[in-house]
């Protein structure tokens, strides 16, 4: 099975930036959907971006105009940049990949990453 190994996580200012970067131990973007996750102290994980079967990028409603779902076909890695963080950014971020068959996205078969702190104060 694919493994994924985000990176990229730390400490930031209120109003700055972060990218953070996924890689996966094969290719996985044909037979892949592609997400970033989040998990704030106390809540639920959340999705921050996604993208869906048909490869357009989705955003949380918190994230939208600040954040940028990307991947990189030759290097087996996806990334978020996010902007304009704001403190309720602060969280573990993961990432995360659904089995992409016939252009659906099996939810089931999700594969996660270990997570990364991000902390924005």
């Amino acid at each position: 099975d694919v493994q994924l190994v985000e990176s990229g996580g730390g400490s930031v200012q209120a109003g700055g930036s972060l990218t953070l970067a996924c890689a996966a131990s094969r290719s996985i973007y044909y037979d892949y959907c592609m997400g970033w996750f989040r998990q704030a102290p106390g809540k639920e994980r959340e999705e921050v971006a996604r993208f869906d079967g048909d490869r357009n990028a989705d955003y949380a409603e918190s994230v939208k105009g600040r954040a940028s779902i990307s991947v990189d076909s030759t290097k087996n890695t996806f990334q978020l940049q996010m902007n304009s963080l704001k403190p309720e950014d602060t969280a573990v971020y993961y990432c995360a990949a659904d089995r992409r068959v016939g252009g659906i996205c099996y939810e089931s078969s999700r594969v996660w990453g270990q997570g990364t702190q991000v902390t924005v104060s």
